[in-house]
């Protein structure tokens, strides 16, 4: 198909949150903008913001499964075939995993890196042949979670520190064919993210063992973060930042507090201070 004057963005995990509110505002952005999700039985949501949004004609919804190569092959080409060009990505998608390594099954671990890191690397992979031939983007929503680790997200924050890497040492190759990268880094985000966790704390505080206690204090202290959580619209307007700007910076915190507890990290050379903030908060 020959390429339409409108440029095309794919964002993965667009049901709910950031990616539902970086679906909407990119399209209301003038950005043809496919929309995907694992299950398109619920995009719902995301049609009802559009049509309220005024921006349903520009909002195209996909089956992906990010951790599935030949989804991710599928959906990449199909979008290629039917819009003649793919401008940007944003890796989206994401799972959380709550838990300490010695109560994790591996197969708990493998999840968590299959969906928030391989299923990231997979995309981009498959993305960056038409990204290079527009000069495009890849927009990463990594976390807080990837510059400092927390207390009982061990596979989470390792998934993600991973992603942080990988688009830190794919950033300067990649903009050596004309290509940018950026890593968005939210906070705590009110949204469906935490509530899809299906986190039975009763049970697991039950089958905690010495961890216990500090998985108590741990839980007390998320449920208070999250009181004062961004919105997901706040959280997914740095995406749209990137995918406009003329020279999008590389790492960008979706909040002050973000800003403020990632410069903690990169101020920390010995990790003493990292160590006394988190250790509060399973104490």
């Amino acid at each position: 198909m020959t390429p339409t004057a409108r440029k095309t963005v794919l964002i993965t995990g667009t049901s709910s949150g950031i990616g539902l509110a970086a679906a909407v505002a990119a399209a209301a952005a003038g950005w043809h903008t496919v929309a995907t999700m694992r299950d398109t039985g619920r995009a719902d949501a995301l049609l009802k913001a559009a049509e309220e949004a005024g921006v349903s004609g520009l909002v195209q919804v996909k089956r992906l499964d990010v951790t599935d190569p030949a989804s991710v092959a599928a959906c990449v080409a199909e979008t290629v075939a039917e819009h003649g060009r793919l401008d940007a990505v944003v890796n989206n998608a994401g799972a959380g995993s709550v838990g300490t390594i010695e109560q994790q099954g591996m197969e708990q671990v493998r999840s968590a890196m299959e969906v928030n890191y391989f299923g990231v690397v997979e995309l981009t992979r498959a993305a960056l042949p038409h990204l290079r031939a527009g000069g495009g983007r890849v927009i990463t929503v990594t976390s807080v979670g990837g510059v400092i680790g927390q207390p009982f997200n061990e596979s989470y924050c390792a998934a993600k520190f991973a992603v942080e890497g990988f688009m830190e040492s794919l950033a300067p190759v990649a903009a050596s064919v004309g290509v940018h990268v950026t890593v968005v880094e939210p906070g705590a985000v009110a949204s469906e993210f935490v509530a899809s966790l299906q986190l039975d704390l009763p049970a697991m505080l039950a089958a905690a063992g010495p961890y216990a206690p500090a998985l108590k204090a741990y839980v007390e202290r998320t449920t208070q973060s999250f009181a004062g959580a961004q919105s997901s619209a706040e959280a997914a307007a740095p995406v749209i930042a990137a995918l406009t700007a003329e020279h999008p910076a590389f790492r960008v915190q979706t909040s002050e507090w973000a800003r403020d507890f990632v410069a903690a990290k990169l101020a920390d050379l010995d990790g003493s201070a990292v160590q006394t903030l988190t250790g509060a908060w399973v104490r």
